[in-house]
């Protein structure tokens, strides 16, 4: 047993060290590499705005940026939060997809609003460099600084009461970045306001000299405390905190689970213990040795199961052994006739399918990975509650199977082809791999799903029109119908036969 959990064990950090491997940014990053779990106490509602980037490490667009994303989040260290969520992992799928991630890479601002928990998040537009994203975050960064004149001063101190206030004089009119993240970190605590040096009468009352020049008023107190270190974040911040410390960035991460559970055990287990022990001591004894048999506790060896047919005597028959039931695996249908493919999948208001188009030995190793691997993808999904697009084999006796390869220029009929399809935009797009084992094929349909990767035009003669589908299948079940009344009508007893 030991042996076998120390196997378990070895191999959950193997799986644990592939996961971060296959992460576009290294631990040492300045991106903040968060999951799906993660997003909601680091993101949502932290008092920072962000920056998310939605990314697939494979995805050639997401190798591109990484270099402005690292750069840009180097300049906003202490300022704002540049994150990142590897949407190719299995856990983060939904949630990249809750969060509306169609392409890769997807940026997305994300704001603090006034309901904690309940952020604002849109797209990021602009250009992918590093100056460009960071102008576009600190632009998003809500103002709690106050810019304050000569004539407004007066009023604003009254205002702030007797709390502490801070204020920055500069030349500049516009609050900076770090101005406004100091008002985030002291909010509620501290009282932040901006003056130019153009308001002479708010200069020669504090006694400013030069500029910039940040002041901090105690709480209750007129003498203003004057900062003397760098313009930097850390630094102002330590100023601003011998009167109060910053708020918390966000929630604290909840204790685990299992942590709590033993704590509570040991805590019931010592009260258990101390109340036995006022009654008497060979109680108390007792109650210790039953504690220390429930925290040790021994697992038994398994024992060899015997034959059933090892303790028979001679002339008795063996009793029956119950066999498990095999689950049915999961299946896709195989399309053999060419009005069933268009109803579903080729005409001109059908949406995205999946085709896999099987030669005639539909035995071959390569059609049945196909058709497992897009029956286990589709199974999964449907497991999870998610809607995925339809998935269908074409049988190579479809009529349609031999106009699909030809208008595609697919290749040769003795192989399998793997396409998606979309009537309504009429557009196709071809699995390059030469593998159809199911990590390979999740890959292209979870790119497929996200819109990464270049299509192609899909040819108008491969599409039905919508209205001679229905017609066809109206038909059909016309024809259906009839031929169903016909047998009823010559199994109808006539007059005089009984």
């Amino acid at each position: 047993m030991v042996r076998t959990a120390a196997l378990v064990a070895a191999a959950a950090a193997m799986l644990l060290n592939d996961v971060h491997a296959e992460s576009l940014y290294s631990k040492k990053s300045s991106v903040l590499q968060i999951s799906g779990v993660d997003y909601d106490r680091l993101i949502a509602k932290s008092n920072y705005t962000s920056i998310v980037e939605f990314y697939a490490p494979w995805c050639g667009h997401c190798k591109n940026l990484k270099p402005a994303f690292e750069s840009a989040a180097k300049s906003l260290a202490g300022i704002a939060k540049v994150a990142a969520v590897n949407c190719d992992e299995e856990m983060n799928k939904p949630f990249c997809g809750q969060m509306g991630v169609q392409g890769f890479p997807t940026l997305k601002i994300v704001r603090p609003t006034k309901r904690v928990g309940k952020p604002s998040v849109e797209d990021y537009q602009g250009q992918r460099d590093a100056k460009s994203i960071v102008e576009a975050v600190k632009d998003k960064i809500p103002n709690a600084v106050k810019r304050v004149t000569d004539k407004k001063l007066d009023e604003w101190l009254e205002s702030a009461g007797d709390g502490a206030k801070a204020i920055l004089f500069s030349e500049k009119g516009l609050v900076s970045a770090t101005m406004k993240t100091l008002a985030v970190d002291f909010a509620g605590l501290i009282s932040l306001a901006q003056i130019r040096n153009k308001e002479a009468a708010s200069v020669q009352k504090f006694g400013i000299k030069k500029f910039p020049t940040l002041i901090l008023l105690p709480a209750g107190s007129s003498e203003p405390i004057v900062y003397d270190g760098e313009m930097k974040k850390e630094p102002m911040v330590a100023f601003l905190s011998q009167v109060a410390p910053p708020n918390p960035d966000c929630p604290p991460a909840k204790a685990k689970k299992t942590k709590a559970k033993k704590d509570t055990k040991k805590e019931s287990k010592s009260s258990s213990k101390l109340s036995k022990a006022s009654a008497s001591h060979k109680s108390a004894n007792a109650s210790s040795a039953a504690a220390s048999a429930t925290d040790e506790t021994v697992e038994e060896p398994i024992k060899a199961t015997e034959s059933p047919a090892a303790n028979l005597k001679d002339g008795d028959a063996p009793e029956p052994v119950a066999l498990p039931v095999e689950t049915p695996k999961p299946t896709i249908p195989v399309l053999v006739e060419s009005s069933q493919l268009q109803a579903s999948c080729l005409n001109v208001q059908s949406k995205t399918c999946i085709l896999a188009i099987i030669p005639k030995d539909e035995s071959s190793e390569a059609a049945t990975s196909v058709l497992a691997s897009l029956a286990s993808i589709h199974h999964k999904h449907d497991k999870r509650g998610s809607q995925l697009f339809p998935f269908v084999g074409v049988s190579a006796s479809n009529p349609l199977a031999s106009s699909i390869l030809s208008g595609l220029s697919l290749g040769k009929e003795d192989d399998v082809h793997l396409i998606a399809t979309n009537g309504k935009r009429s557009w196709y797009k071809k699995y390059s791999g030469k593998n159809f084992g199911q990590t390979e094929v999740e890959k292209w349909v979870d790119a497929l799903r996200m819109g990464e990767g270049k299509k192609e035009k899909l040819p108008d003669n491969l599409l039905a029109a919508a209205k001679k589908v229905e017609a066809k299948e109206e038909k059909k079940a016309e024809d259906d119908v009839k031929i169903e009344i016909e047998e009823i009508v010559d199994d109808t007893p006539k007059h005089g036969e009984l």
